[in-house]
């Protein structure tokens, strides 16, 4: 293939997409470059169907080369392994809107790889390596549909800009991840500070004109070096498995959809489909003629639900189109965690656990920026009892990892500042039942256990996920939906927030047609049904916690100079060691020189400040001080006024008569004694005096008489 190139406007940013120089062996392969960015993507696929399988293999991995930022990864592997947070993020980013742009009956195994090769620090790579992926497809000859874009909003000072720098991204109140086509909108990821339904609209409209743009010229690209696509591997299902399924399932499948209890409909559809496979798939017949029932039982299901709702308004569990499922909560559950709550929506649940701590609790991570630490975080826990069944358990799947982040996002807004409320705070969000929406469930158990926990929350949030039945010009919003009404519909909508603004929301659209009208009736519907959720809630704990938990660290913190922090740590760490192992306090101090101490003891807790005062506090000459008489010497008191800092009080400096011998004084050592500076010489010696804090006095004393 020779090397071919277009560029094209992507909002204020110029991207250049080239093919034809690297990994020419894969099936579509591009190096797309935005400033000194660059990000690599192949497209690769089998060459026939998987066997046994009876949905599309999609594989995606993005991974982010430390080299690309002149970088070696931190820790004992230097050798890039399995993919880290952000990268899973990125890689279900990728992967989400890509996924319905395959033909239903296409099986093979498509693989798509991106990586970062170089990263500038200013031009964000994970909207660009959706677009790398796109193109690499678009390109090759694996069926996709049409091409996809992506684009990245943001808000400054009201403003929206299509695709930030890392650097406007930093001052923003938006961060909105779209992904689409030329015609319509199939992803939306992301979280604002509590911005109205209206703006974000605004945004969304905005970044796909960006996004329609690039589509055509990733069209024209495609017209002249796309190679022409494979679609021999395209089954269509046989029309007359598909009559001979409706015929036999249809009026058992009707009644058995009806059924509202989660687990006694699958069940029921479940004996429903092993009579049909027994009856049109005797033992012997075809592995695909069974694969092709079942494809068909499974439409069948979304055909007559679809119906349902759109014709008689009513959905699987008897809910009307907007009716919220009932709502309990219990707070305080777990006597022994900082802050615990057990939030119930139908059969969804979430037990949410708050855990408060220091410093050392918070998360630490390593990117492409550097490294860091977050101060809160939340991680979700979906076991396979949860939905009755026997499964894995390990390491949390992408799944878990995006569910996680989203009510995270949805969450970060409400956080007090660090000066306010100087904790790191971990959320556990553990999913004990679900049926629909277990991510926003987590947004709500979240916030209330944070409630519960005493954490002053700058306002409450409620989380909410909406669905979608689509037919030509019809169509059915569906508030807080259930697991089949995800599987089976058109869209799956989280938006979390409050009545007055959103904090984060996620979109995923199944079809094409999706238009400004729907889109905003959704978001309205959604303000109404976390309205109500958020109301339930504030029922049951209106406000958080006066008092926190016996359990739970006492932090405070102190600022001091950046030129004091090398003192308060010591040479190799040893003065910060020295104040731990003499109170038992654990101390963190972080580059601003902000100083967390976190204990149990009040005592101790006292006695590391006045260390870490006395390290780093400066005499004032004329300034007056409580000290301590530390040592009697015939010529004075020596008086410590800080921790470790101590001056002279000469005994002419004791009392206003001359004294000839320090007996005469009436103090001893271990006495507190107000002093004054006098003055500090270049050595940093320090002298006092008491006298003069008398003479300061007297003529008050005089005045009153």
């Amino acid at each position: 293939m020779s090397q071919e190139a277009f560029t094209c406007p992507l909002g204020r940013q110029e991207i250049r997409i080239e093919t034809g120089k690297v990994a020419r062996q894969a099936n579509g392969s591009v190096i797309l470059s935005c400033g000194e960015t660059v990000i690599f993507a192949s497209a690769c696929a089998a060459a026939t169907p998987a066997e046994g399988v009876d949905f599309f293999p999609l594989r995606v991995d993005y991974q982010e080369r430390y080299s690309s930022a002149g970088r070696t990864a931190g820790g004992f592997l230097k050798r890039e392994g399995k993919l880290a947070e952000r990268e899973i993020l990125v890689s279900r980013l990728i992967d989400r809107p890509i996924r319905p742009l395959f033909d239903e009956g296409y099986h093979n195994e498509v693989q798509l790889l991106s990586y970062v090769f170089s990263y500038d620090g200013t031009h964000l790579p994970d909207v660009l390596a959706i677009c790398a992926s796109s193109a690499a497809l678009v390109i090759s000859d694996i069926p996709l549909l049409k091409p996809l874009g992506a684009v990245r909003m943001g808000c400054v000072n009201g403003e929206y800009i299509v695709n930030p720098t890392l650097l406007e991204m930093k001052e923003s109140s938006l961060d909105l991840v779209l992904a689409g086509t030329e015609e319509a909108i199939l992803m939306i990821e992301g979280h604002s500070a509590f911005l109205k339904e209206e703006e974000i609209l605004e945004a969304i409209e905005m970044g796909h004109k960006a996004i329609a743009h690039f589509c055509r010229e990733l069209s024209r690209f495609q017209q002249r070096v796309g190679k022409p696509k494979k679609k021999e591997h395209i089954r269509e299902l046989p029309k007359d498995v598909v009559q001979t399924v409706r015929n036999e399932a249809a009026q058992l499948l009707d009644a058995a959809l009806r059924v509202s209890s989660k687990k006694e409909r699958e069940t029921a559809l479940a004996g429903i489909q092993a009579t049909i496979l027994q009856l049109l798939a005797p033992e012997g017949a075809e592995p695909q003629t069974k694969k092709d029932i079942l494809a068909a039982y499974k439409n069948l299901q979304s055909s007559l639900m679809r119906k349902m709702i759109l014709e008689e308004g009513k959905r699987l569990d008897g809910r009307a189109l907007q009716t919220i499922r009932p709502i309990s909560i219990e707070q305080g559950m777990l006597p022994r965690t900082h802050g615990s709550s057990l939030f119930t929506r139908g059969e969804t649940q979430s037990l949410a656990v708050c855990t408060l701590g220091g410093e050392n609790s918070a998360q630490r991570f390593e990117d492409l920026n550097g490294d860091g630490a977050a101060r809160f975080y939340l991680q979700y826990f979906f076991p396979p009892f949860s939905v009755g069944e026997v499964g894995r358990m390990g390491p949390p799947g992408r799944r878990e990892v995006g569910h996680g982040k989203l009510a995270e996002r949805a969450l970060l807004a409400t956080l007090p500042s660090q000066e306010k409320f100087p904790y790191v705070i971990r959320i556990e969000s553990n999913i004990t039942e679900s049926n629909g929406s277990s991510s926003m469930a987590s947004v709500c158990g979240g916030c209330l256990a944070m409630m519960d926990a005493g954490v002053p929350i700058k306002r409450p949030v409620a989380g909410i996920a909406m669905g979608l039945i689509l037919e030509g010009d019809r169509y059915a919003i569906l508030s807080d939906i259930l697991g089949a009404e995800d599987a089976l519909g058109d869209m799956d909508f989280k938006v979390a927030g409050d009545e007055h603004g959103i904090t984060a929301f996620q979109m995923d659209i199944k079809v094409e047609g999706i238009t400004r009208e729907i889109l905003h009736a959704a978001l309205m519907q959604a303000k109404e049904g976390r309205t109500h959720i958020l109301r339930t809630m504030l029922a049951v704990c209106p406000e958080p916690k006066a008092e926190m938990s016996a359990h739970a660290p006492r932090i405070e913190v102190i600022q001091i100079k950046q030129s004091k922090i090398g003192t308060v740590i010591g040479p190799g760490g040893k003065q910060i060691r020295a104040i731990t192992e003499e109170t038992g306090v654990q101390v963190d101090i972080n580059d601003s020189g902000l100083i967390s101490l976190s204990s149990n003891n009040a005592e101790a807790m006292k006695r590391a400040k006045e260390i870490i005062i006395g390290l780093t506090s400066e005499a004032e000459i004329g300034k007056i001080y409580t000290g301590r008489i530390t040592s009697v010497m015939p010529f004075g008191y020596f008086v410590e006024i800080f921790s470790g800092k101590e001056g002279l009080c000469h005994i002419s400096e004791i009392l206003p008569k001359r004294l000839q011998t320090i007996q005469e004084a009436p103090f001893k050592e271990g006495d507190q004694l107000e002093v004054k500076v006098l003055d500090i010489n270049d050595r940093g010696q320090i002298r006092l005096s008491h006298r003069a804090v008398l003479d300061s006095v007297k003529p008050h004393a005089e005045l009153k008489q």
